[in-house]
């Protein structure tokens, strides 16, 4: 029969192994939260969960509404619509963080995006992108990708299956870029254990 101390004695070397296990890994500078973690408050309300999406490729960009990179809006929608049903998740992000190209509320933000350049993928609430302020997954994102941070507008994140960041593209790179598109392609025909293995 075993004793309450032989009990007591193993569940602390448990612990212990575990703790020393958790500190090994973070000093190894390795996370384990991904994408998913994530939600934005969406434009028209509620949250945009990206758990919801999990084991799904999802497209994050920062979006602004008087930039010159704003008829992007009309070539992220050509995406939403080639690869949506193929798996593809897709939220634009506006942002007054570049420029000040983003000055307006929902109903402006909401103008631009789905009624001069018909976005039906989801839209967030605007947010911070950018510096100590920045919106939890930019922050993430920054941590992970230090030197791939947004630098203006249309500034592109492709989270992979596994939730970790597989492309990032500038916001010098149209969406019907060929290499936004092999990208995505690639993202959509990867299983999770292949991109983590």
């Amino acid at each position: 029969m075993i004793d309450r101390r032989t009990i007591i004695t193993a569940a602390v070397a448990a612990v212990a192994g575990a703790a020393s296990g958790r500190q090994a890994f973070a000093q190894a500078g390795m996370s384990r939260i991904t994408a998913y973690a994530f939600s934005f408050p969406g434009l028209a309300g509620g949250d945009i969960r990206l758990a919801d999406y999990a084991g799904h490729p999802i497209l994050i960009v920062n979006t602004a509404s008087l930039c010159g990179f704003t008829p992007q809006y009309g070539g992220l929608q050509e995406l939403w619509t080639e690869f949506h049903d193929r798996g593809l998740m897709m939220v634009g992000v506006p942002s007054n963080d570049f420029g000040g190209q983003e000055p307006g509320g929902a109903t402006e933000i909401a103008e631009t995006a789905q009624h001069q350049y018909g976005v039906t993928f989801p839209i967030a609430a605007k947010a911070v992108v950018k510096g100590p302020n920045a919106h939890p997954f930019y922050k993430w994102a920054a941590e992970a990708r230090p030197k791939d941070v947004p630098r203006w507008n249309f500034h592109k994140y492709l989270i992979g299956r596994d939730g970790y960041i597989a492309d990032v593209f500038p916001e010098s790179i149209e969406p019907a870029d060929t290499r936004v598109k092999t990208a995505i392609a690639r993202a959509l025909s990867q299983t999770v254990a292949e991109r983590s293995g």
